[in-house]
């Protein structure tokens, strides 16, 4: 998962953050511990997708209401993350991790004991809310203590939290079902939580400087209502009646426009909830551009395999996890080497390939049929996985890179907060695609079989199309970041 923190890490990392500088080569203990604390509360994101059916069971719901147990997870990362550019700026580094895994450990906690389905969901709040602070905390952190010509390889660890932890969720979940109760997941979590939280937090160093602002409570109103409401808008796209995601998805645009138009007018006293002022910088403006319509492209095909290898092919929950898990593996394990390139021969040359491979497979997925190999099917995944890597990691380099220090914490944040909707927007879109062509087809006397296969097919052939926006936003890269001071 992270390199093993040696003996002799804390001394030296704490002569070298005296000395405001980190050895070359060497990725600071900080970054080591965020990067194990984050994968542990990433993988809570997916890791009930195959409790669903045991919840419905258990607690005597539907399927529609057991679903809860996911997106409310999904709808408080939206609503919490928008808030942490400000929260990071005005705490410690050891305040904002304690925060974190305190809050997760006990929603987690909460959802173990849960003698009620809301309950459960008030657990699963919690432990989101203390996710939505750690990505952004580890990003900030990294770009302030990691050097420019160091960061691509530091970053490509990076994704060992980001995508390995969501691939890991389902065949995790899995083998915990296999064995008993879904309280086993969180029962599995908990201890894990809290010793990394705890040895964390002993050796933690606290990084930058702290700065008192104001909360402006209109401004964290205003995102967690616009941004919830759009992504739960989203969530309901293709379950319920056209008219009710649409008033939903409007009524959350509405507020999200509104708490822009409100940050803007802060900036000029220099108080903003998150700072818009990182949409000037050209590199990161196109970076969040390309890893938008890559999270979309991305999501929307670890929604979309899982759906054909089930519910078509008929694999179990545990199957289709340790089907799908060496994909995640291999993106998340190429991560540091990829960085490593990146630092050498700078973004040109590995995003742009990555890209146009990545559209190429996507349309490759987009011709597999009920028959297809289980061969071609992992090759084909594994492979797409590995062109996201190559395209991830230097696009969050060079996109934070190209920021002045004092703009990292909102960076992280619009960035996270725009991986949550756009992963939203791409699940949906793709999903509708899929289930309006399969019923197309089944009214034209396609058995139900041939319909599922077709509206596949256009989904992820639509996932391929999203992909050229990738293509067209990896040709505006520079191949390094600029150099921050150079902005104002």
């Amino acid at each position: 998962m992270t390199a093993p923190i040696e003996t002799g890490d804390i001394a030296e990392f704490e002569q070298d953050f005296a000395a405001g500088t980190v050895a070359p080569g060497r990725t600071p203990l900080v970054i080591k511990l965020l990067v194990a604390a984050t994968f542990v509360v990433i993988l809570n994101e997916t890791i009930m997708v195959n409790a669903v059916p045991r919840l419905m069971t258990d607690f005597q719901i539907t399927s529609t209401t057991a679903q809860w147990a996911l997106t409310v997870f999904m709808l408080t990362m939206a609503a919490v993350i928008p808030v942490t550019g400000w929260f990071l700026q005005r705490v410690s580094t050891r305040a904002a991790y304690a925060t974190a895994m305190i809050t997760f450990s006990a929603g987690t906690l909460v959802a173990a004991l849960a003698p009620t389905f809301g309950v459960l969901l008030v657990g699963r709040v919690v432990q989101a809310s203390g996710t939505a602070v750690m990505m952004p905390l580890l990003m900030t952190t990294l770009m302030t203590v990691v050097a420019a010509e160091d960061r691509g390889r530091v970053m490509g660890q990076v994704t060992l939290a980001m995508s390995c932890a969501p691939a890991l969720g389902p065949a995790v979940s899995g083998v915990l079902l296999h064995m008993g109760s879904w309280r086993l997941i969180f029962v599995a979590v908990l201890p894990i939580a809290v010793l990394v939280g705890f040895f964390g937090h002993r050796a933690l160093e606290n990084v930058g400087e702290t700065t008192a602002s104001p909360v402006s409570w209109l401004s964290v109103v205003l995102a967690a209502g616009g941004f919830a409401t759009f992504v739960y808008g989203l969530s309901k796209v293709g379950n319920a009646e056209w008219q009710e995601p649409t008033l939903l998805i409007g009524a959350g645009v509405v507020l999200i426009a509104a708490f822009a138009l409100y940050q803007v007018h802060l900036q000029r006293s220099e108080r903003p909830l998150m700072d818009l002022r990182t949409l000037k910088h050209r590199n990161f403006a196109v970076s969040l551009v390309l890893m938008s319509a890559g999270f979309m492209a991305f999501l929307g095909s670890m929604i979309l395999l899982p759906l054909y290898l089930q519910d078509l092919r008929g694999l179990s929950e545990l199957q289709t996890g340790l089907l799908v898990m060496p994909g995640g593996l291999a993106m998340g394990l190429l991560g540091p080497q990829v960085g490593k390139l990146y630092d050498r021969i700078g973004a040109r040359p590995i995003v742009i390939p990555g890209s146009v491979v990545m559209v190429a497979l996507l349309f490759g997925l987009s011709r597999i049929g009920a028959e297809t190999s289980y061969v071609v099917i992992l090759a084909l995944h594994v492979a797409l996985m590995i062109s996201l890597a190559t395209i991830f990691t230097p696009v969050f380099t060079i996109g934070l890179g190209d920021l002045s220090p004092q703009l990292y914490s909102h960076g992280s944040s619009l960035l996270g907060t725009l991986q949550q909707v756009s992963g939203a927007i791409g699940t949906a879109l793709l999903i509708v695609i899929m289930t309006n062509r399969g019923k197309h087809l089944a009214e034209g006397g396609a058995s139900q079989g041939e319909a599922f296969v077709g509206g596949l097919q256009w989904a992820f052939a639509t996932g391929a199309v999203i992909g050229v926006v990738v293509v067209a936003m990896a040709l505006l890269l520079p191949s390094k970041a600029d150099a921050p001071a150079a902005h104002h």
